[in-house]
């Protein structure tokens, strides 16, 4: 192994009602790149944040090319050449490339109260001719995709001379094509020297790019270990330290024949005569290709987005759906892909997100809130779910992924709804927090819910799916039953612009 870039030793951290780092060790060389893995609550962000000095540590000490240093905020980070490309990208859409990248370090013409535009665009330009991106610095971020947006946010950290790299999740929302640019880009950075710390979730990524892995669990360090040397298997037991629920197939019988929601000629703006059925106790996966339409016909179903054509009916009553209370009223709740802006209100605390989408039911004849009932409610759900909280009066920001997404759970559990729409119900999530959530998906099918599931894990849609549609630009041009479905045959229809029959 190289030269040691950054040495983290007995790192401890805390929180009211939460101790989130108890004497945690990390390394990291030049020219490595290095994985820190665990569940979500582990506190693989919470130290991240220390040395990006976001959060300020209680205990321990950090060395960084042979000095300690103390990391007092995120200005000093990106001085000492420490920067972080978060999983939830910091751009300014309205503003160009070069704008975002320079962004309060702006050249400045010979009449210094104006900017120099044109120096701004040469040196974005240096900077991707370094990275060999084939990028426009003129060109605005809301004009990108999200994976060329990412690349911007690697420029952008690489422009204050980053040595240490942190990606968190940079894969989540990328296909496979952009994943290999990617990770042709963290090559070359390696090759530089720069010493990369990588979070991410999806195991098969690791034995790909990472040089060592370094597992925590529950705020504590587990141990570190030389990819090529270690099993996936292996790996996930020091994550969870337990038994992961791993069911292959969804639970067999839960399917009945009576339709309990039917769309038909679905059209908008984006999507073309979508026609699909939803039976009682089944669970139906919606696969396709980023853009394929999944997440509209989501929203269109449930009244997030306006249709301009078609019907929805539900337990053979065609309804209006104009808007989400709509929806609500007939039985139907949807958990967004976008968990903390859609789904969540994230200031406030566990046991008020449970209640909110059901408030009536918890209040007097004077139209004040039965607190008692509220807490009563709050505290079956949380302990129904295994949701890790130090209360219900915890506010939710602090909670992690895993356990935000079960409180969304909660909320709609608490609703009784029929149908349920989940999209992207694992992502950002760790592999034993997936396993929670599967296993509560088949309890649901299992009490007679009917469930829509929006996936990108292909795996995960095979997996829990009775019977699975495929889109593409806005159609559905497949449909699968759980035993004739694969990944390849998933790809096919997804890859298709017309029905295949």
């Amino acid at each position: 192994m190289s030269t040691v870039l950054l040495k983290m030793e007995g790192i401890s951290k805390g929180f009211p009602g939460v101790q989130a780092l108890s004497n945690v060790d990390f390394e990291l060389c030049a020219g490595e790149v290095h994985a820190v893995l665990g569940e979500n609550g582990a506190g693989k962000s919470t130290l991240m944040k220390i040395l990006t000095g976001i959060y300020q540590k209680d205990e321990g000490t950090i060395t960084y090319q042979g000095k300690k240093v103390n990391i007092t905020d995120a200005k000093k980070a990106q001085e000492l050449g420490i920067s972080m490309i978060h999983q939830e990208l910091n751009l300014m859409p309205d503003l160009t490339i070069a704008q975002n990248i320079f962004i309060g370090r702006e050249p400045r013409s010979k009449i210094k109260f104006f900017l120099d535009e044109h120096e701004l665009n040469i040196r974005t330009q240096k900077l991707f001719d370094e990275l060999q991106l084939n990028l426009d610095p003129r060109a605005l971020i809301s004009e990108l995709t999200v994976a060329k947006q990412q690349m911007v946010e690697i420029a952008k950290a690489l422009s204050f001379n980053s040595n240490v790299l942190i990606m968190d999740e940079p894969t989540a929302a990328l296909t496979d094509s952009e994943i290999d640019t990617l990770f042709d880009i963290i090559n070359r950075l390696r090759k530089n020297g720069v010493g990369i710390v990588y979070i991410s979730h999806r195991m098969e990524e690791l034995k790909r790019i990472t040089d060592r892995i370094t597992i925590m669990r529950d705020g504590t360090y587990i141990d570190t270990v030389n990819t090529k040397e270690v099993a996936i298997d292996q790996i996930i037991t020091m994550m969870v330290g337990r038994e992961i629920y791993d069911n292959t197939k969804p639970i067999v019988n839960t399917c009945t024949n009576e339709v309990v929601l039917k769309v038909k000629n679905l059209n908008s703006s984006v999507l073309k005569n979508i026609n699909f059925e939803l039976k009682k106790g089944e669970i139906l996966g919606f696969a396709g290709l980023m853009g394929a339409g999944r997440t509209e016909v989501a929203r269109a179903i449930f009244g997030a987005d306006p249709i301009t054509f078609g019907e929805i009916i539900v337990n053979g009553k065609k309804i209006d759906i104009k808007n989400p209370n709509d929806a609500v009223k007939n039985g139907i709740g949807y958990l967004s892909e976008d968990r903390k802006r859609y789904g969540l209100m994230v200031e406030m605390d566990v046991k008020t997100n449970i209640a909110i989408s059901s408030i009536n039911q918890f209040l007097n004849p004077f139209g004040w809130a039965k607190d008692s009932k509220i807490a009563k409610v709050s505290r079956e759900l949380v302990e129904k779910l295994s949701i890790k909280t130090p209360s219900i009066h915890q506010e939710v920001k602090f909670l992690s992924g895993g356990n935000q997404q079960k409180v969304v759970m909660a909320k709609w559990l608490n609703r009784d709804c029929e149908i349920l729409i989940f999209d992207e119900p694992t992502r950002g999530i760790d592999v034993g927090a997936k396993g929670e959530i599967y296993k509560r998906l088949n309890e649901l099918a299992m009490q007679g819910k009917s469930i829509i599931m929006i996936s990108s894990e292909l795996p995960e849609i095979l997996r829990m799916s009775h019977r699975v549609m495929v889109m593409c630009e806005g159609r559905i041009t497949g449909e699968l039953n759980h035993e004739s479905a694969s990944q390849e045959l998933i790809m096919r229809y997804a890859t298709k612009r017309e029905r295949i029959s």
